[in-house]
Protein backbone atom coordinates (compact mmCIF):
# COMPACT_ATOMS: atom_id res chain seq x y z
CA UNK A 1 0.00 0.00 0.00
CA UNK A 2 1.54 3.82 -0.81
CA UNK A 3 1.98 5.93 1.90
CA UNK A 4 3.16 9.56 0.88
CA UNK A 5 6.28 11.51 2.88
CA UNK A 6 4.31 12.98 5.96
CA UNK A 7 2.44 9.98 6.48
CA UNK A 8 5.71 8.10 6.74
CA UNK A 9 7.36 10.37 9.02
CA UNK A 10 4.29 10.36 11.47
CA UNK A 11 4.35 6.79 11.28
CA UNK A 12 8.24 6.12 12.28
CA UNK A 13 7.46 8.89 14.97
CA UNK A 14 4.59 6.98 16.43
CA UNK A 15 6.86 3.72 16.03
CA UNK A 16 9.95 4.84 17.55
CA UNK A 17 8.25 6.42 20.37
CA UNK A 18 6.00 3.70 21.66
CA UNK A 19 9.02 1.36 21.58
CA UNK A 20 10.67 3.57 23.43
CA UNK A 21 8.11 4.36 25.99
CA UNK A 22 5.51 1.60 25.85
CA UNK A 23 2.80 4.48 26.15
CA UNK A 24 0.36 4.84 23.37
CA UNK A 25 1.39 8.23 21.73
CA UNK A 26 -0.90 11.39 20.56
CA UNK A 27 -0.29 13.95 18.28
CA UNK A 28 0.91 16.49 21.03
CA UNK A 29 3.59 14.17 22.05
CA UNK A 30 4.43 14.19 18.16
CA UNK A 31 4.45 17.51 17.06
CA UNK A 32 6.63 18.33 20.38
CA UNK A 33 9.66 15.81 20.28
CA UNK A 34 9.92 15.11 16.01
CA UNK A 35 9.78 18.56 14.87
CA UNK A 36 8.17 17.66 11.64
CA UNK A 37 6.87 21.07 10.48
CA UNK A 38 3.41 20.56 10.64
CA UNK A 39 0.70 21.52 13.26
CA UNK A 40 -0.91 19.00 15.72
CA UNK A 41 -4.13 19.20 14.09
CA UNK A 42 -2.55 18.10 10.60
CA UNK A 43 -0.96 15.50 12.74
CA UNK A 44 -3.77 14.53 14.21
CA UNK A 45 -5.83 14.62 10.79
CA UNK A 46 -3.20 12.23 9.11
CA UNK A 47 -3.67 9.58 12.23
CA UNK A 48 -7.18 9.13 11.25
CA UNK A 49 -5.55 8.67 8.10
CA UNK A 50 -3.45 6.12 9.14
CA UNK A 51 -5.88 4.19 11.36
CA UNK A 52 -8.33 4.09 8.81
CA UNK A 53 -5.49 2.78 6.88
CA UNK A 54 -4.94 0.05 9.49
CA UNK A 55 -1.43 0.96 10.12
CA UNK A 56 -2.21 2.49 13.73
CA UNK A 57 -5.39 1.55 16.61
CA UNK A 58 -6.64 3.24 19.36
CA UNK A 59 -6.30 1.22 22.64
CA UNK A 60 -8.81 2.67 24.39
CA UNK A 61 -11.07 5.73 24.07
CA UNK A 62 -9.17 9.10 24.17
CA UNK A 63 -5.85 7.50 24.19
CA UNK A 64 -3.26 7.97 21.79
CA UNK A 65 -2.66 5.52 18.93
CA UNK A 66 0.05 2.51 18.47
CA UNK A 67 1.18 0.67 16.37
CA UNK A 68 -0.85 -2.25 14.40
CA UNK A 69 1.17 -5.25 13.46
CA UNK A 70 0.44 -3.74 10.02
CA UNK A 71 1.96 -0.79 10.55
CA UNK A 72 5.16 -2.52 12.48
CA UNK A 73 5.41 -4.92 9.36
CA UNK A 74 5.45 -1.38 7.00
CA UNK A 75 7.93 -0.26 9.32
CA UNK A 76 10.00 -3.42 8.82
CA UNK A 77 9.74 -3.75 5.03
CA UNK A 78 9.85 0.10 3.96
CA UNK A 79 10.92 2.36 6.99
CA UNK A 80 13.37 0.79 9.25
CA UNK A 81 17.04 1.06 9.40
CA UNK A 82 19.36 -1.63 10.63
CA UNK A 83 21.16 -0.18 13.82
CA UNK A 84 24.70 -0.71 13.70
CA UNK A 85 26.69 -3.13 16.62
CA UNK A 86 28.37 -0.94 19.28
CA UNK A 87 32.39 -1.67 19.39
CA UNK A 88 30.96 -2.86 23.64
CA UNK A 89 28.34 -5.21 21.31
CA UNK A 90 30.76 -6.75 18.83
CA UNK A 91 33.67 -7.28 21.81
CA UNK A 92 30.55 -9.01 23.86
CA UNK A 93 30.69 -11.47 20.65
CA UNK A 94 34.13 -11.65 20.00
CA UNK A 95 35.07 -12.69 23.75
CA UNK A 96 32.03 -15.47 23.39
CA UNK A 97 33.69 -17.06 21.27
CA UNK A 98 37.47 -16.61 21.41
CA UNK A 99 37.63 -19.04 24.20
CA UNK A 100 38.66 -22.32 22.48
CA UNK A 101 35.66 -23.94 22.40
CA UNK A 102 35.44 -27.90 21.50
CA UNK A 103 31.84 -29.03 22.11
CA UNK A 104 28.82 -27.96 19.37
CA UNK A 105 26.71 -27.97 22.87
CA UNK A 106 28.91 -24.69 24.70
CA UNK A 107 28.72 -23.48 21.45
CA UNK A 108 24.92 -23.26 21.16
CA UNK A 109 24.75 -22.24 24.84
CA UNK A 110 26.92 -19.22 24.37
CA UNK A 111 25.25 -18.13 21.29
CA UNK A 112 21.78 -18.38 23.35
CA UNK A 113 23.14 -16.15 26.57
CA UNK A 114 24.52 -14.09 23.83
CA UNK A 115 21.19 -13.29 22.05
CA UNK A 116 19.59 -12.57 25.43
CA UNK A 117 22.13 -10.25 26.63
CA UNK A 118 22.77 -8.55 23.43
CA UNK A 119 18.89 -8.10 22.39
CA UNK A 120 17.07 -7.82 26.19
CA UNK A 121 14.62 -10.38 24.71
CA UNK A 122 14.38 -14.41 24.84
CA UNK A 123 16.17 -16.19 22.74
CA UNK A 124 15.52 -19.84 21.32
CA UNK A 125 18.75 -21.46 19.43
CA UNK A 126 17.99 -25.03 17.71
CA UNK A 127 21.22 -27.06 18.13
CA UNK A 128 22.68 -28.76 14.46
CA UNK A 129 20.34 -31.18 13.41
CA UNK A 130 23.41 -33.66 11.83
CA UNK A 131 20.96 -36.17 11.02
CA UNK A 132 20.16 -34.78 8.08
CA UNK A 133 23.87 -34.04 7.48
CA UNK A 134 25.12 -37.29 4.44
CA UNK A 135 27.88 -39.20 4.15
CA UNK A 136 30.84 -37.92 2.42
CA UNK A 137 33.91 -40.01 2.54
CA UNK A 138 34.50 -43.14 5.07
CA UNK A 139 38.07 -44.78 5.91
CA UNK A 140 39.25 -47.21 7.51
CA UNK A 141 43.01 -47.10 8.57
CA UNK A 142 45.35 -49.63 10.16
CA UNK A 143 46.84 -47.98 12.98
CA UNK A 144 48.81 -50.97 14.54
CA UNK A 145 48.60 -54.65 15.00
CA UNK A 146 44.84 -55.34 15.79
CA UNK A 147 44.00 -51.88 15.77
CA UNK A 148 42.52 -49.57 13.35
CA UNK A 149 40.75 -46.08 13.12
CA UNK A 150 37.50 -45.30 11.47
CA UNK A 151 37.00 -41.53 9.63
CA UNK A 152 33.90 -40.50 8.93
CA UNK A 153 32.94 -37.36 6.57
CA UNK A 154 29.70 -35.56 6.36
CA UNK A 155 28.96 -33.39 3.77
CA UNK A 156 28.84 -30.34 6.00
CA UNK A 157 32.31 -30.80 6.99
CA UNK A 158 32.19 -32.41 10.06
CA UNK A 159 34.70 -34.95 10.91
CA UNK A 160 33.98 -37.87 13.33
CA UNK A 161 36.85 -40.39 14.27
CA UNK A 162 37.21 -43.59 16.59
CA UNK A 163 39.45 -45.85 17.38
CA UNK A 164 38.62 -49.66 17.12
CA UNK A 165 40.01 -53.10 18.03
CA UNK A 166 40.21 -55.36 14.69
CA UNK A 167 41.60 -58.89 14.13
CA UNK A 168 45.05 -59.07 14.13
CA UNK A 169 45.39 -60.54 10.78
CA UNK A 170 43.80 -57.79 8.92
CA UNK A 171 45.59 -55.98 6.68
CA UNK A 172 44.96 -52.41 5.50
CA UNK A 173 44.33 -53.39 2.13
CA UNK A 174 41.51 -55.49 3.94
CA UNK A 175 40.93 -51.98 5.47
CA UNK A 176 40.90 -50.36 2.09
CA UNK A 177 38.56 -52.91 0.46
CA UNK A 178 36.19 -52.56 3.48
CA UNK A 179 36.36 -48.49 3.06
CA UNK A 180 35.35 -48.72 -1.06
CA UNK A 181 31.99 -50.62 -0.56
CA UNK A 182 30.91 -48.35 2.42
CA UNK A 183 31.94 -45.19 0.23
CA UNK A 184 29.95 -47.21 -2.59
CA UNK A 185 26.91 -47.98 -1.09
CA UNK A 186 26.60 -45.12 1.79
CA UNK A 187 27.84 -42.17 -0.45
CA UNK A 188 25.65 -39.61 -0.33
CA UNK A 189 22.86 -40.64 2.12
CA UNK A 190 22.51 -40.27 5.88
CA UNK A 191 21.58 -42.90 8.55
CA UNK A 192 18.36 -42.48 8.48
CA UNK A 193 17.79 -43.40 4.91
CA UNK A 194 19.86 -46.50 4.90
CA UNK A 195 17.85 -49.77 4.12
CA UNK A 196 18.04 -53.02 5.22
CA UNK A 197 18.14 -54.18 1.56
CA UNK A 198 21.36 -51.68 1.38
CA UNK A 199 22.82 -52.79 4.32
CA UNK A 200 21.91 -56.52 3.13
CA UNK A 201 24.29 -55.91 0.14
CA UNK A 202 27.27 -54.62 2.05
CA UNK A 203 27.35 -57.67 3.67
CA UNK A 204 27.19 -60.05 0.83
CA UNK A 205 30.64 -57.68 -0.55
CA UNK A 206 31.95 -58.21 2.75
CA UNK A 207 30.82 -61.38 3.86
CA UNK A 208 34.56 -61.97 4.92
CA UNK A 209 34.50 -59.22 7.10
CA UNK A 210 31.26 -59.16 9.11
CA UNK A 211 33.31 -58.53 12.68
CA UNK A 212 34.80 -55.26 11.39
CA UNK A 213 31.81 -54.12 9.29
CA UNK A 214 29.54 -54.15 12.64
CA UNK A 215 31.80 -52.54 14.91
CA UNK A 216 32.06 -49.78 12.32
CA UNK A 217 28.23 -49.29 11.70
CA UNK A 218 27.42 -49.52 15.43
CA UNK A 219 30.69 -46.49 16.20
CA UNK A 220 28.84 -44.02 13.06
CA UNK A 221 25.52 -44.87 14.52
CA UNK A 222 26.95 -44.35 18.11
CA UNK A 223 28.92 -40.82 17.10
CA UNK A 224 26.22 -39.40 14.93
CA UNK A 225 23.34 -39.86 16.89
CA UNK A 226 25.18 -38.31 19.25
CA UNK A 227 25.76 -35.49 17.52
CA UNK A 228 22.36 -35.30 16.32
CA UNK A 229 20.68 -34.37 19.27
CA UNK A 230 17.79 -31.95 18.31
CA UNK A 231 17.23 -29.32 21.30
CA UNK A 232 16.17 -26.15 21.85
CA UNK A 233 18.33 -23.50 23.97
CA UNK A 234 16.44 -20.95 25.46
CA UNK A 235 17.78 -18.09 27.69
CA UNK A 236 16.62 -14.64 28.80
CA UNK A 237 13.38 -16.15 29.54
CA UNK A 238 12.86 -13.61 32.20
CA UNK A 239 13.56 -10.86 29.72
CA UNK A 240 10.35 -10.43 27.49
CA UNK A 241 8.81 -11.14 31.02
CA UNK A 242 10.13 -8.12 32.04
CA UNK A 243 8.13 -6.11 29.61
CA UNK A 244 5.14 -4.57 30.22
CA UNK A 245 3.20 -6.26 27.70
CA UNK A 246 3.46 -9.15 29.94
CA UNK A 247 2.15 -7.67 33.49
CA UNK A 248 -0.55 -9.45 33.22
CA UNK A 249 -1.10 -12.64 34.84
CA UNK A 250 -2.88 -14.42 32.06
CA UNK A 251 -0.69 -14.02 29.52
CA UNK A 252 2.48 -14.87 31.26
CA UNK A 253 1.00 -17.94 32.02
CA UNK A 254 0.01 -19.02 27.90
CA UNK A 255 3.92 -17.81 27.19
CA UNK A 256 5.64 -20.01 30.17
CA UNK A 257 3.43 -22.70 29.19
CA UNK A 258 4.51 -22.44 25.93
CA UNK A 259 8.74 -22.22 26.44
CA UNK A 260 7.99 -25.33 28.38
CA UNK A 261 6.86 -27.19 25.30
CA UNK A 262 10.02 -28.20 23.36
CA UNK A 263 8.38 -29.87 20.20
CA UNK A 264 5.86 -26.38 19.49
CA UNK A 265 9.33 -24.43 19.69
CA UNK A 266 11.54 -26.38 17.65
CA UNK A 267 8.61 -26.64 15.28
CA UNK A 268 8.20 -22.81 15.67
CA UNK A 269 11.66 -22.63 14.49
CA UNK A 270 11.44 -25.07 11.96
CA UNK A 271 9.03 -22.83 9.46
CA UNK A 272 11.26 -20.14 8.75
CA UNK A 273 14.62 -22.77 8.92
CA UNK A 274 16.13 -22.50 5.68
CA UNK A 275 15.08 -19.14 4.83
CA UNK A 276 18.29 -17.00 3.31
CA UNK A 277 18.40 -13.82 5.37
CA UNK A 278 16.54 -12.72 8.55
CA UNK A 279 12.74 -13.19 8.75
CA UNK A 280 10.49 -11.21 11.05
CA UNK A 281 6.98 -12.51 11.91
CA UNK A 282 5.27 -9.93 13.57
CA UNK A 283 2.15 -10.83 15.91
CA UNK A 284 -1.08 -12.58 13.95
CA UNK A 285 1.72 -13.65 10.91
CA UNK A 286 2.96 -16.23 13.70
CA UNK A 287 1.05 -19.62 13.66
CA UNK A 288 1.13 -20.29 17.01
CA UNK A 289 -2.05 -18.45 19.30
CA UNK A 290 0.17 -18.48 22.18
CA UNK A 291 2.70 -15.82 20.52
CA UNK A 292 0.38 -14.19 18.56
CA UNK A 293 1.05 -10.65 20.84
CA UNK A 294 4.69 -11.35 20.22
CA UNK A 295 7.15 -10.78 17.06
CA UNK A 296 9.72 -13.50 16.61
CA UNK A 297 12.89 -12.98 14.92
CA UNK A 298 14.77 -15.80 13.07
CA UNK A 299 17.65 -17.16 10.86
CA UNK A 300 19.09 -19.94 9.77
CA UNK A 301 23.29 -20.89 10.35
CA UNK A 302 25.28 -23.14 8.07
CA UNK A 303 28.30 -24.54 7.06
CA UNK A 304 28.59 -24.23 3.88
CA UNK A 305 25.68 -24.60 1.89
CA UNK A 306 23.89 -27.09 4.34
CA UNK A 307 21.26 -25.59 7.03
CA UNK A 308 22.33 -26.64 9.97
CA UNK A 309 19.74 -24.76 12.63
CA UNK A 310 17.69 -21.82 13.55
CA UNK A 311 18.27 -18.88 15.98
CA UNK A 312 15.40 -16.59 17.03
CA UNK A 313 15.07 -14.11 19.40
CA UNK A 314 11.04 -13.76 20.60
CA UNK A 315 9.86 -10.10 22.38
CA UNK A 316 6.66 -8.39 21.75
CA UNK A 317 5.42 -6.48 19.13
CA UNK A 318 7.03 -3.37 20.31
CA UNK A 319 10.67 -4.83 19.75
CA UNK A 320 13.84 -2.90 18.82
CA UNK A 321 13.32 -4.59 15.61
CA UNK A 322 15.93 -2.29 13.77
CA UNK A 323 18.20 -3.41 16.96
CA UNK A 324 17.10 -7.18 16.73
CA UNK A 325 17.75 -7.42 13.66
CA UNK A 326 21.32 -6.89 13.39
CA UNK A 327 22.34 -8.89 15.73
CA UNK A 328 20.17 -11.91 14.93
CA UNK A 329 22.33 -11.30 11.33
CA UNK A 330 25.60 -11.03 13.15
CA UNK A 331 25.04 -13.60 15.39
CA UNK A 332 24.07 -16.11 12.70
CA UNK A 333 27.36 -15.55 10.82
CA UNK A 334 29.75 -15.84 13.57
CA UNK A 335 27.87 -19.15 14.68
CA UNK A 336 28.51 -20.31 11.30
CA UNK A 337 31.70 -19.43 11.20
CA UNK A 338 32.74 -20.80 14.77
CA UNK A 339 30.87 -24.18 13.84
CA UNK A 340 32.60 -24.53 10.45
CA UNK A 341 35.90 -24.27 12.57
CA UNK A 342 34.92 -26.95 14.98
CA UNK A 343 33.01 -29.61 13.23
CA UNK A 344 35.85 -29.30 10.18
CA UNK A 345 38.76 -29.70 12.92
CA UNK A 346 36.76 -32.08 14.98
CA UNK A 347 38.52 -34.77 16.80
Amino acid sequence: MKMDERKQQILLAIIKDYINTAEPVGSRTISRKYKLGVSPATIRNEMADLEEMGFIEQPHTSAGRIPSDMGYRYYVDCLMQREELTREEENTIHRGYENKVREVGEVINRTGRMLAKLTNYTALVRSPQMATSNFKHIQLVLMAPAQAILIVVMDTGAVQHQIMSIPESITQQDLEQISSVLNAKLQGKNMDNIRLALIKEVYFELHKHRHILDLALELMQDRLTTEAEDKIYLDGVFNILNQPEFHNVDKVKVLLSLLEQEEMLRDILEHSQGIQGVTVKIGNENARQEIQNCSMVTASYRVGNKVLGTIGVLGPTRMEYAKVVTVVDHMTRNLSRVLESILKGKG
